[in-house]
Order: C-alpha cells, then sequence, then structure tokens
C-alpha cells in the first residue's frame, strides 16, 4: 500500500503548501537525533519518515501525482527540488550552519551517497573524499544538494497493463512484479487506452538505481463495447 505523507507530517490533505511546509519544519526540529538523546534510533527513523514525507508534499507537481497516483518517492526527493531543498536547509541550519556532521549525514543519507564523492571542507582547503570515509568532517548542505543531481543517469522502464473496461471506469489497483519485488499500482478511475500510470523512483525503491516505472493503459472492450 502506498505510504500517506500527510499522516506522516500530521496534516490533513486539504492542508495548504505553506502549512505543510510548517508541518515539516516543527517536527524536523522535534525529530532531529540531536535533541532526542536516548532515542536517537527512534528519531532517525522518524527523521527519515518525515523527509521523504516532504520531499513528495513539499513539491506542487509531485504532490499533485501523489494525490492522485499514491506513488511512493524517496527521502534523496527532498534534494530534487528547489521547493523542498531551500526548507531542509532553513531547518538544518538550526542545527549548527550549513556544516553537518558526518554521523548525522550517514545515518540519514547514507544508503542515499554510498561510495559517492562529496566535497569537504576544513581549514579553508578543498579535497575530494567519499562519503563513508572521514569520521568527524563536516559536509557542506550545498556540496550534498549539488551531489544528489550528479546520480547515474536515470532509465525509465515501460510497461503495459491490460484491464477491463469496468476497472478503468471504477479504477482498480494491480500487482506489478519486478526483479522478484512485488509493486502495487493504483489506477485511477476514469483511465482510457493510452493513458500512462508513472511510479515515480520506483527503480530507486526496488533496484537501488534512479528511474521511474511508466505503465500505458489499454482498457480491454467486450464484444458488446466494439
Amino acid at each position: 500500500m502506498a505510504k500517506d505523507y500527510y499522516q506522516m507530517l500530521g496534516v490533513p490533505r486539504s492542508s495548504s503548501d505553506e502549512e505543510i511546509k510548517k508541518a515539516y519544519r516543527k517536527m524536523a526540529m522535534k525529530y532531529h537525533p540531536d535533541r532526542n538523546a536516548g532515542k536517537e534510533k527512534e528519531a532517525t527513523e522518524k527523521f527519515k519518515e518525515i523527509n521523504e514525507a516532504y520531499g513528495v508534499l513539499g513539491d506542487p507537481e509531485k504532490r499533485k501525482q501523489y494525490d492522485q497516483f499514491g506513488t511512493v518517492g524517496n527521502i534523496g526527493d527532498i534534494f530534487g527540488s528547489p521547493y523542498t531543498r531551500t526548507t531542509f536547509q532553513d531547518a538544518m541550519k538550526d542545527f549548527g550552519g550549513e556544516g553537518l556532521g558526518y554521523g548525522f549525514l550517514n545515518d540519514i543519507f547514507g544508503d542515499l551517497f554510498r561510495g559517492q564523492r562529496a566535497s569537504t571542507r576544513k581549514r579553508g582547503r578543498t579535497r575530494n573524499v567519499r562519503f563513508e570515509a572521514w569520521p568527524g568532517q563536516e559536509i557542506n548542505l550545498e556540496d550534498l544538494f549539488a551531489q544528489s543531481q550528479q546520480q547515474p543517469r536515470r532509465q525509465d522502464v515501460r510497461y503495459e497493463l491490460e484491464i477491463t473496461s469496468k476497472e478503468a471506469s471504477k479504477g482498480t489497483r494491480k500487482v506489478l512484479k519486478r526483479k522478484g519485488k512485488k509493486l502495487e499500482v493504483k489506477i485511477p478511475a476514469g483511465v482510457k487506452t493510452g493513458n500512462v500510470v508513472k511510479l515515480s523512483n520506483a527503480r530507486q525503491k526496488i533496484e537501488g538505481v534512479p528511474g521511474d516505472i511508466l505503465i500505458r493503459v489499454v482498457v480491454k472492450l467486450t464484444k458488446q463495447e466494439k
């Protein structure tokens, strides 16, 4: 089932963009691991959740797609839009400026940036190091954002899904199998042959590589309908 990002941020679906932004800022302050001594593990998981949720709901286009199709994003989405990136940066500045420690970045975003290169600054010098190295160093947020734009080239995959006219009229849910994993696809009511349902970042979720899964709908007509 698709994740309920509105519930994660504690806001109703009717919330304005500004209300969603304020809710995210409030929860980011509440669940930042630095503010939860003794409960760092739980706070880290909660912090990941709210960043993933805001990465989708904080961007008007992604929110529209989520509301229509119920697709799921990932924590890296918060870097992909100027709307969410700026809010994240503003929230994190409250915890010590633009530089963030290795431990925090590794705990929250380690899986996303593992093995890639990021620029670190110390004593006025710039050097390139791997993200998983150099504990104790600091990585500038601007470098982190830039690195998120240097992910491997996206490669979308396409499928064709046949449904009945009744399913097209009322909407339906189907299970897609890829690479041994199951992915639920929500087909909205009123679709027609040729309409495409996009599962944003679905390849990242199930394969660990950038890319959407695009599903072209084909409505199968009965003999009476032909």
